[in-house]
């Protein structure tokens, strides 16, 4: 009789980012209140929104001149699953934000891998600051896919194997790549966002023109979808201003 291998340890392979957003005291209301407040005293909720127009001028205005502080009265947690080095990009941002990952000390961690998805260009062409991506040919996109899941099958071997040892998982997950998939709680108000968006998003709206790696852009939008629909006269000012952050 052989053995049946044990199924939390045969890797797994995606393409694909989820976020969840878990929490948020988030609307545009945060927003009115916090601007009018230095000029008008504190003010209810039915008088601050009783025209809206009023209301959209304001946060227009306030996103034009790059008023900046009343965007940063609100917060919203997202829960974000991705590859590593989407992470080793994301806490780049650390103004406005805070972060709990899952940790691999304390932990086993799952062999979930990333693997290119049919749609994602694979081919850089061009010198740095000049180049642009195609898709590649079918045998690259062959290729890709089975390097990486041979890749990743050995080190999840290799990771078992000093797990099985007694070595400690904090020594033992150095043998795993970066395209492991995490996940973590991601906590930010409107304004923290908004840079984020800026520089990890391709939008045709953007002033200031950014080139964001395909994964972190898919997380990028994700969060963004969500944030337009708690706030959505700061998101229509936010793109109606180029997209820059104030």
């Amino acid at each position: 009789m052989t053995d049946t291998p044990d199924e939390s340890t045969k890797p797994s392979y995606r393409s694909d980012v989820t976020v969840e957003l878990v929490r948020a005291a988030a609307a545009d209301s945060d927003v009115l209140w916090a601007a009018r407040v230095s000029t008008a005293g504190e003010q209810s909720l039915e008088e601050l929104t009783k025209d809206p127009e009023r209301s959209r001028g304001l946060i227009n205005f306030l996103m034009r001149d790059r008023h900046g502080s009343p965007f940063e009265h609100n917060s919203m947690t997202f829960l974000v699953t991705a590859p590593i080095f989407v992470f080793r990009e994301f806490h780049r941002h650390r103004v406005g934000w805070s972060y709990n990952e899952e940790s691999g000390r304390y932990r086993e961690l799952r062999p979930v891998f990333y693997v290119p998805g049919d749609d994602r260009k694979l081919v850089q062409e061009g010198r740095p600051g000049q180049y642009r991506f195609t898709e590649g040919s079918a045998e690259q996109r062959a290729l890709t896919g089975r390097v990486l899941e041979e890749s990743y099958r050995q080190s999840y071997e290799a990771y078992q194997e000093l797990l099985a040892a007694g070595v400690a998982r904090e020594v033992a997950r150095a043998a795993l790549p970066v395209g492991l998939f995490s996940s973590m709680y991601a906590t930010c108000n409107a304004r923290s966002l908004m840079h984020f968006l800026g520089l990890r998003t391709r939008h045709e709206q953007a002033t200031v023109p950014s080139f964001p790696q395909r994964e972190i852009e898919m997380v990028a939008e994700r969060m963004e979808a969500e944030w337009a629909r708690l706030m959505p006269l700061t998101h229509a000012a936010f793109n109606a201003n180029g997209r820059v952050a104030p």
